[in-house]
């Protein structure tokens, strides 16, 4: 496995069980599994490795959540994510091969099929589960990501 450099993942449906809870005002909550936290602020910077987020959707939740994770490169509200995955190869000086992304849905897969490294929850659909070097058996939400990263980091580690 090539030397991974960025970790991106998207959001709904892939740190989260895909469902946003709505009340009156609008988005009121979402769930994040603390495995996940602790694979993305312990694990991936102890490997060298950037944790990213590039999501559909803008929330204020994920905001939150990523400064608590310490994650720096956060990109919401880009149904067109291809542009900030070049740019942030430009940035870290790195190349597609150095990418690993984790997403779920269809607006993952122009990112996807372009990376060194490629996963998904268990419950992705089936175009996305297509272009994965692993599919988690886990569900999005349910420590998938920790899984996808406990993977990586043991693939890295053996070669």
């Amino acid at each position: 496995m090539n030397e991974i450099k960025l970790f991106c993942m998207d959001v709904d449906g892939t740190l989260t069980d895909g469902k946003i809870y709505m009340g009156p005002s609008g988005e009121i909550m979402k769930a994040f599994d603390i495995k996940d936290g602790y694979g993305i602020h312990e694990i991936l910077p102890a490997h060298g490795i950037v944790p990213v987020i590039i999501t559909g959707r803008t929330s204020d939740i994920v905001k939150n959540r990523a400064a608590e994770l310490g994650i720096a490169e956060l990109y919401q509200g880009y149904h067109e994510k291809l542009p900030i995955l070049e740019g942030l190869l430009q940035k870290y000086h790195c190349e597609y091969v150095n990418a690993a992304y984790v997403g779920d849905d269809i607006l993952d897969l122009q990112c996807m099929k372009r990376c060194g490294f490629r996963a998904c929850p268990v419950d992705a659909v089936d175009e996305v589960k297509a272009v994965c070097d692993y599919v988690s058996p886990r569900r999005a939400g349910d420590a998938a990501v920790r899984d996808i990263i406990d993977h990586l980091i043991r693939e890295r580690t053996q070669k």
